[in-house]
C-alpha cells in the first residue's frame, strides 16, 4: 500500500509542476520524510492523509484506491507510472464518450421532432 500511495503522489506532485521540497513545505514535513513517503520507504503518509488530500484537491477514496491497469507484465524496463497514467487517460475518454452519447440521443430526439412536422 505504501508504495502505491507513494507512486500517485509522485504522479499528482509531478503533474503539478511541484518539487518534493514544496509539497512537504506545504505539508509541514521535511523534504526527506516526503521522499520516503513518496518511494514507498514510510507509512507516516497516514498520519498526513487528510493534508495530503488537501494539498493534491483528491479524496482519500482517490487516493487509496487501487486501479492501475497492469499492460504487459513481462515487459521488461517499463514504467511502472504507465498504468496510472493509462487508467487516467481511460477515466477521459470514459467521461467524453458519454457527453457524446448523450449529444447524439437529444440530436436524435430533435430530428424526430421535426419528422412528425
Amino acid at each position: 500500500m505504501n508504495t502505491t500511495v507513494g507512486t500517485k503522489l509522485k504522479n499528482l506532485r509531478k503533474q503539478k509542476g511541484w518539487s518534493q521540497e514544496l509539497v512537504a513545505d506545504k505539508l509541514h514535513l521535511s523534504q526527506s520524510a516526503y521522499a520516503r513517503i513518496e518511494s514507498g520507504e514510510s507509512h507516516s503518509w497516514a498520519n498526513h492523509l487528510e493534508a495530503i488530500c488537501n494539498v493534491y484537491e483528491v479524496t482519500p477514496q482517490e487516493l487509496l484506491k487501487c486501479d492501475n491497469v497492469i499492460i504487459n507484465s513481462q515487459q521488461k524496463g517499463g514504467n511502472s507510472n504507465n498504468a496510472f497514467i493509462i487508467n487516467q487517460l481511460s477515466e477521459k475518454l470514459i467521461e467524453q464518450y458519454e457527453t457524446r452519447l448523450k449529444e447524439k440521443e437529444e440530436l436524435i430526439t430533435e430530428l424526430k421532432a421535426k419528422l412528425k412536422l
